[in-house]
């Protein structure tokens, strides 16, 4: 108890609503997740899983409540800065349910994407980080190999490796197993808790029990919008 106290807060979500025209998709959600957690965010389709996600990745603006990610402050309606939007950007990424690789960009050239274009960094040092985290996840030997040439496995660690280009320390999930077979899922939770040891935190929206009962640090359960347990 004492070790969890002192852990660091990187996600705080207070009282977040969204709303699409009538209907609300989220009702007053608040959650905090602390460094190293692997936090499952599990219900039922259309609950708001992916809502919370992509509200906590700046995608979707909210109706009211207030999200902190790290150093970024993510206020209500179209009360964010761009400068907290550009200091988000290095505060979290994200790995979406299909990939969404570029199709006409390599591998490694989706990796380098963000870095070069958004961030500014040079060609030649983001090249170095994309190819290291190639290695790292298994599939520097794809590094020229387009979307369609990769198996699905093999394009979801891209993406990953995407994600984690600009090195934030928030990695966001939406249903990673979803389309890989038993042993796969067993190699993807392996490669998240390699993150967790390396001082990242996790946020993984799953329908997936036997993934979140073997891997996830804590379940959350959201249901009609609304956080359930956890």
């Amino acid at each position: 108890m004492e070790d969890a106290v002192r852990m660091k807060e990187v996600l705080r979500l207070d009282a977040v609503r969204l709303d699409r025209g009538a209907r609300t998709i989220l009702h007053d959600v608040s959650l905090a997740v602390t460094e190293r957690e692997l936090v499952t965010v599990m219900g039922p389709s259309g609950s708001g899983k992916t809502t919370i996600l992509r509200a906590v990745a700046g995608l979707e603006p909210f109706t009211a409540g207030r999200i902190v990610v790290g150093g970024a402050t993510l206020e209500s309606g179209a009360g964010t800065t761009p400068a907290a939007l550009r200091v988000l950007r290095r505060e979290v990424g994200m790995v979406f349910q299909f990939h969404c690789l570029f199709e006409h960009l390599s591998a490694i050239d989706n990796v380098c994407l963000a870095p070069i274009h958004a961030h500014g960094v040079a060609p030649e040092d983001a090249e170095r980080r994309a190819r290291q985290l190639l290695a790292a996840f298994g599939v520097d030997e794809r590094a020229l190999a387009y979307p369609r040439e990769l198996s699905g496995g093999e394009a979801q660690r891209v993406a990953i490796a995407r994600a984690l280009a600009v090195d934030p320390p928030l990695l966001l999930m939406d249903e990673p197993t979803a389309s890989l077979d038993p042993a796969r899922r067993v190699e993807l939770g392996q490669l998240l808790r390699g993150l967790l040891e390396q001082g990242r935190t996790l946020v993984v929206a799953t329908h997936d029990e036997d993934f979140a009962g073997e891997f996830a640090t804590r379940i959350v359960r959201i249901d009609q919008g609304r956080i359930a347990s956890g």
